[in-house]
């Protein structure tokens, strides 16, 4: 049986971005929307939510209200997509402040180790407390054991 868990870690101050051979951008679905649903589907092979999505999937995610193409990072290795991390602001938990998640991390196995879900993550976490967002969360399976690793090591618990 899947066990999923959700993870939290307080955003108060900027975080040091670490050091990296790569460039960071945003996300321009006019640009990067087929590449990105390659690299995903690739990375997220035999996943049973995040793999196997078709250019529909990644349409109906970018017409919800919440996507901001500007929380929505990349990672470029000679002008390819390497890793990325798509926020989502929730502001419909009642009786909360809004909370910002890592909607889905990924790293292309080739990049892997070499620090890019690393880098994607605090550039997330900064643009979501920028954003005035003080509670970051995502959702990781529990047998995730290097999403774990990375998470624990970026203050999630």
């Amino acid at each position: 049986m899947r066990h999923i868990l959700r993870i939290h870690r307080i955003l108060s101050t900027p975080i040091s971005e670490s050091d990296h051979t790569f460039a960071i951008t945003t996300f321009d679905p006019a640009i990067h929307k087929q590449a990105w649903l390659d690299l995903n589907n690739a990375i997220f092979i035999n996943h049973p939510d995040q793999g196997n999505w078709a250019m529909q999937d990644l349409d109906n995610r970018i017409s919800q209200p919440w996507f901001d193409p500007q929380g929505f990072f990349i990672a470029m290795h000679d002008e390819q997509i390497i890793g990325f991390c798509w926020t989502k602001i929730h502001h419909d938990f009642v009786n909360q402040e809004p909370a910002g998640e890592l909607y889905v991390v990924g790293v292309d196995p080739a990049f892997s180790g070499k620090g890019v879900g690393r880098a994607v993550s605090i550039v997330a976490m900064n643009y979501l407390l920028a954003r005035g967002i003080k509670d970051a969360m995502l959702y990781v399976d529990a047998d995730n054991e290097k999403g774990l690793a990375l998470y624990a090591s970026l203050g999630f618990n």
